[in-house]
């Protein structure tokens, strides 16, 4: 193909699967490594440490996203980042551990038997958050603004299409090995090896499918000022952040209100599969894969969904008590499971839909608060930064979640979640006399 025909590529050849590109890896990384590990057997409180540890990269990746900016084409990093994110997913495959079924089953694998690994999932990682900077830039250069508009929600919906696939497909396959072999070890191999094999057809589709825009050039002469003027922009912009009134409180804010869910989010899957005596539910592999890669996912949207509709009806303020309640009090639906403990299919998958439902519904609200704060003459870069603090809140409480369980069990540890909704709570009282009654609003 020549480049004039590529430049006339209808967004629908690659849009849908430039996003799907752009989930997999993130959802391999932070979802399936976190059930892989505790179906090894590798104890809650190292497991939940290091699968936490993985998300650096997506909090740190706005201080290399101006290297992306001024070398190379975003193209090419796409196309890059695909290649060497396809060759870490065959790696994985050919060197993941194979602990013996004693030590599995004895929940006792040591996380250094893992070094490999880890250090293949964290170069993942930097490679998948490097994706995400190059395809986003991508998105606004290789086609017109009316049509960005329109492909906005289509590029959302193949996320989450990834997001099904990561945690719903995946597991499944995984689940579905395992209960016919019995070999957990090579469950996880084969799973891994089918994500290597699917990453690496989309990667050669789109080196033919990409198209290449007269705007995504690479900007290699004074490449070198380039970024250090965009370093210095976001120092500023950074400077700028802290001085704005209620930084503090707006800092709490972002920190405390997702407290709860940022304990609850690495224990949810091996409470799902830990064993009765364990204190867990004991559901097969393929079960959880469905049951909450599935319909969890699901009602997460529809959450989301219904919250965007009524906060663009009464606003953020209004809104904002409503969604802070619905974010804590499905928590309630995890003490329910660990004190009951219930082998009923239909009622566990109640549960969690509901669960994630308020989480979805609640987390609108959180949104909508980080772009309130950042209105101003910095709103894009001072919007980064609250999302980079939105990193922030899942990760030091998943640093120390899986110890903490480890130390008091599964029902005290999500009684000690719902406490944890006083703090969101707290943070929502005070945010809630500071914010504007008509942002928001239509």
């Amino acid at each position: 193909m020549n480049e004039k025909i590529l430049k006339n590529v209808s967004p629908w050849v690659w849009v849908p699967t430039l996003y799907f590109a752009e989930g997999v890896p993130y959802f391999v990384v932070n979802n399936i490594s976190v059930m892989m590990f505790t179906k090894m057997g590798v104890p809650n409180g190292d497991m939940a440490f290091f699968t936490t540890l993985l998300y650096f990269p997506w909090f740190l990746k706005g201080i290399w996203s101006p290297i992306v900016d001024v070398v190379k084409t975003k193209r090419w990093w796409i196309v890059a980042m695909q290649m060497l994110l396809t060759a870490m997913m065959v790696l994985l495959t050919l060197t993941l551990p194979h602990p013996s079924a004693d030590v599995i089953g004895g929940g006792s694998t040591p996380i250094s038997m893992f070094t490999l690994t880890l250090v293949l999932f964290i170069i993942a990682a930097f490679a998948s958050a490097t994706h995400d900077i190059a395809a986003d830039g991508y998105y606004m250069l290789a086609h017109s603004p009316s049509s960005q508009a329109a492909f906005i929600g289509i590029r959302s919906v193949f996320y989450r299409v990834a997001s099904v696939f990561g945690q719903g497909v995946l597991v499944f396959i995984a689940g579905k090995i395992e209960s016919k072999t019995g070999d957990i070890p090579m469950s996880w191999q084969i799973t891994l090896g089918v994500s290597a094999v699917i990453f690496f057809l989309i990667t050669m589709y789109h080196i033919f499918a990409l198209p290449h825009s007269a705007e995504d050039k690479p900007r290699v002469e004074g490449a070198m000022s380039s970024a250090t003027d965009n370093l210095r922009e976001l120092a500023n912009s950074f400077m700028t952040f802290v001085k704005k009134p209620g930084v503090l409180l707006a800092i709490a804010f972002m920190l405390l209100y997702r407290l709860p869910e940022g304990f609850l989010i690495k224990l949810c899957q091996p409470f799902l599969v830990h064993s009765v005596e364990e204190g867990g539910l004991g559901l097969p592999t393929e079960l959880v894969g469905t049951v909450y890669g599935v319909f969890g996912v699901i009602a997460l949207l529809l959450g989301g969904i219904l919250g965007g509709i009524y906060s663009s009806r009464v606003g953020l303020k209004k809104s904002l008590w409503l969604m802070a309640a619905f974010m804590t009090l499905p928590c309630l639906t995890f003490v329910y499971l660990a004190i009951a403990q219930p082998s009923n299919v239909v009622v566990i998958t109640i549960a969690l839909c509901i669960e994630q439902f308020g989480y979805g519904f609640g987390f609108t609200a959180y949104m909508l608060y980080m772009m309130y704060f950042s209105e101003g003459e910095f709103k894009t870069s001072h919007y980064a930064i609250c999302t980079a603090f939105m990193a922030l809140s899942m990760m030091l409480p998943g640093f120390v979640a899986g110890y903490i369980q480890e130390a008091i069990g599964y029902v005290n540890f999500f009684w000690m979640v719902m406490a944890c909704c006083f703090a969101t709570l707290l943070v929502t009282f005070f945010v809630d006399r500071k914010i504007d009654p008509n942002y928001g609003r239509k």
